[in-house]
């Protein structure tokens, strides 16, 4: 059975009895209590009557000696009050067997001693003063009659009473005794349940702990708990192992893809840091020639100096960033060259937001971009060739935007520069070269800023392609840049 139906069946089960043994008692309780008051009632109505009687005749009395006002007030006054416990013995319905007889014998006794009464003031206002002390003396005989039946009536009332109270108390402490065995019995099964349903759910509960805390300390091999799968621990248990061997299958993986990463990035610096197009210095160093001996030594010069500086900016470690700045100028020495190759066939542009450019990047982030725009975007073009570098700060990143109108690139050569995590080479058109130094550029970006979608590309054959980086802002600081991609 488990924890859920044995709780539904054993609380409702002690809470019935509890209320049923309660029940009983206070029915039983309730009952003697409205006896109890029945009785009382009548016996106190008994007394009044008695009691009023003599009070009422003695304010006659009074009256009949002074004849005053207030004698007079005071005799009605009393004269109502029995007036009034008359209606009040005449309304009780219910009376017991043995007073039935007696009670309305009592009823006519009240009423022939009030009508006695009016008889004695009627006989006080006659003609003849002294006619009233007859009805006087009846009705003095009557109050005594009254009172002596009133006591006849309180013993009958409790003599008729006795027997029963008598056999309520018994019922009732017999109750009484069993409610308290009753009490100790449902205590003792409450505890005794409520001590088999605790160690139901502690047992489980410590023996999972100790296995969780034996993982925690790095005991992968630590045997999963046995518990019966009769109740919710044991699916719980059973659950508990399949996760602690899911674990251990995902933490092999885990090292096997973070060894994987481990090679990959430093295969992607090996060939990044070694990826200096050959062409690309023959060419050059054939313009400084020709400029060499065409022109004076003041352009030579500066050429060379500009390839000097890009070629010392490439053989710098990759594993060191740099600010977006150093990117910038170093993208203007690239292109100071491939101006000097192409002339008026390209024009490079730029619109920067000075704001955004101390955030930090990985080396050789712009110009594998904008060697592949030459390379695969304008080299064919004649003239009008275009390049345009765009940075500008936005809500909490920093976009860098390198566009072309270039002869632009298919979808599915977008998609597999996009796809950092799909095979490492992508699809070749027409004899390109694939793209492996850009492809490079996006997988560092990921790696440097541990996020994913930082590069967008937007591209249309015959229209130009356009490279959107989005920095974020947080790399301003040099303590935000991973360890791993510092020196």
């Amino acid at each position: 059975m488990n924890i859920r139906k044995m709780l539904f069946i054993v609380i409702p089960a002690l809470f019935i009895l509890n209320n049923a043994v309660a029940y009983f008692i206070f029915e039983s309780g309730r009952t003697v209590q409205h006896s109890y008051n029945v009785m009382l009632d009548r016996v106190l109505l008994y007394k009044q009557i008695a009691g009023q009687t003599q009070g009422n005749l003695r304010a006659l009395n009074v009256y009949l000696m002074d004849r005053t006002e207030n004698s007079r007030k005071a005799y009605l006054s009393q004269r109502d009050e029995l007036n009034h416990l008359r209606e009040s013995l005449s309304a009780q319905v219910k009376t017991i067997p043995a007073t039935d007889l007696t009670v309305r014998s009592y009823r006519n006794m009240i009423d022939t001693y009030i009508g006695q009464e009016a008889g004695v003031i009627e006989a006080l206002n006659g003609q003849d003063s002294l006619a009233y002390t007859g009805y006087y003396e009846e009705a003095e005989q009557t109050a005594a009659f009254i009172q002596a039946e009133g006591h006849h009536l309180v013993d009958l009332e409790l003599s008729y009473y006795q027997p029963f109270y008598r056999q309520i108390l018994i019922q009732t402490d017999v109750m009484n005794h069993w409610g308290v065995a009753i009490f100790i019995l449902n205590t003792l099964i409450s505890v005794l349940f409520a001590y088999m349903i605790s160690l139901g759910i502690t047992r489980p509960i410590k023996q999972l702990s100790v296995t969780a805390q034996q993982i925690s300390d790095g005991n992968l091999q630590a045997p999963p708990p046995q518990i019966s799968e009769h109740n919710e621990f044991g699916t719980l248990a059973k659950a508990f192992g399949q996760m602690q061997d899911n674990l251990k299958e995902l933490i092999m993986k885990e090292k096997e893809s973070l060894e994987k990463d481990k090679l990959v990035k430093e295969l992607e610096l090996e060939v990044l840091q070694n990826q200096i197009n050959p062409h690309f210095l023959f060419n050059a160093l054939n313009v400084i020639s020709k400029l060499a001996l065409i022109e004076g030594a003041e352009k030579t010069s500066d050429l060379t100096v500009s390839m000097s500086n890009l070629l010392r900016y490439n053989l710098r470690k990759l594993d060191r960033p740099v600010t977006l700045r150093d990117e910038v100028e170093h993208a203007k020495e690239y292109f100071t060259i491939q101006q000097a190759r192409y002339r008026n066939r390209i024009r490079f542009t730029t619109e920067i937001d000075e704001s955004g450019l101390d955030v930090y990047v990985p080396l050789l982030t712009l110009q594998p971009i904008l060697e592949n725009v030459f390379v695969h975007g304008i080299e064919g073009m004649e003239q009008g060739a275009e390049i345009k570098l765009v940075i500008a700060c936005g809500a909490g990143e920093v976009r860098v935007s390198i566009s072309d109108n270039g002869m632009g690139m298919s979808e599915a050569v977008r998609d597999s520069l996009l796809r950092l995590e799909s095979e490492p080479r992508p699809v070749q058109e027409k004899g390109q070269s694939t793209g492996l130094g850009t492809r490079n550029v996006f997988r560092r970006l990921e790696l440097f800023y541990g996020k994913k979608n930082l590069v967008d590309i937007h591209s249309e054959l015959g229209r130009g392609t356009t490279v959107l980086i989005r920095i974020p802002a947080a790399g301003k600081e040099d303590g935000d840049v991973p360890p791993a991609d510092r020196g």
